[in-house]
């Protein structure tokens, strides 16, 4: 079975910001499990959507979203 991960994890990992994620994430757009007000996610599946969304042509995160390490 697979880690669930936290928004903020999930964010941290893949090198994205955490609002883009989350907005994408309650959108509908990422796949995730709710638990109350809370989602967690799966690497593995949140990589998956990702990698479809870009051979489909679809945008990732805007330009000029900063990423969590950046200030």
């Amino acid at each position: 079975m697979d880690a669930l991960l936290s928004l903020n994890k999930l964010a941290a990992r893949l090198r994205l910001p955490r609002a883009w994620v989350r907005r994408e994430a309650i959108a509908g757009r990422l796949p995730c499990l709710r638990v109350g007000r809370r989602l967690l996610f799966t690497l593995e599946a949140v990589e998956r959507a990702l990698t479809n969304r870009a051979a489909n042509g679809r945008p990732g995160p805007p330009e000029g979203e900063t990423r969590p390490d950046e200030p």
